[in-house]
């Protein structure tokens, strides 16, 4: 049980290092983490925590959801967060936000090396109901904030959703016999 508690302290302490987007609130970085889960199986020797059942994991403004999150942890940093689920869903309110920024898919991947979030599966990235970005597969590059998007399958096709900004109504054209 001592093992497993530090193997879990450990994971937990490693999640904070993991570097957060580019649209995150600076602040999350150094809020507690918490994670929820129906089972837990924490292996130190390979490094792994995987976490299945209801999975929840909030640090600040972050939040993971899915059906199973697994941690891979070598050399003592993280190497890469998946997230499986119907869908498995990232939700985060962006610095100088009023709303959050949502990604959902049936898998989710972080991969620290790369600081890539891929998004596959019913992948897709809204900041609120009316501005959604979907494809089979999205990818995130957040070293330079890009995203790449779609593939070679006819399947893979990418919809982008944006409404336009609000405009006023024009005032009535002056009356020219007053």
């Amino acid at each position: 049980m001592r093992a497993a508690n530090a193997t879990l302290r450990a994971c937990v302490w490693l999640l904070t290092l993991m570097p957060c987007l580019a649209w995150a609130l600076a602040s999350d970085r150094n809020q507690p983490i918490q994670i929820e889960a129906d089972r837990a199986t924490l292996d130190e020797k390979a490094g792994l925590s995987v976490y299945e059942g209801n999975v929840v994991m909030q640090q600040g403004t972050l939040k993971l959801r899915g059906r199973r999150m697994a941690v891979q942890v070598r050399d003592n940093q993280v190497e890469s967060i998946t997230l499986d689920g119907a869908p498995a869903s990232f939700m985060q309110r962006p610095d100088g936000g009023a709303t959050d920024q949502h990604a959902e898919a049936d898998h989710i991947e972080y991969i620290t090396a790369d600081q890539q979030l891929i998004l596959r599966g019913n992948a897709q990235i809204r900041q609120s109901d009316k501005e959604r970005f979907s494809s089979n597969r999205i990818i995130i590059n957040l070293r330079d904030n890009t995203v790449s998007a779609g593939g070679s399958s006819s399947g893979s096709r990418v919809r982008i959703t944006l409404q336009p900004e609000a405009v006023p109504p024009a005032a009535p054209p002056a009356d020219p016999a007053q």
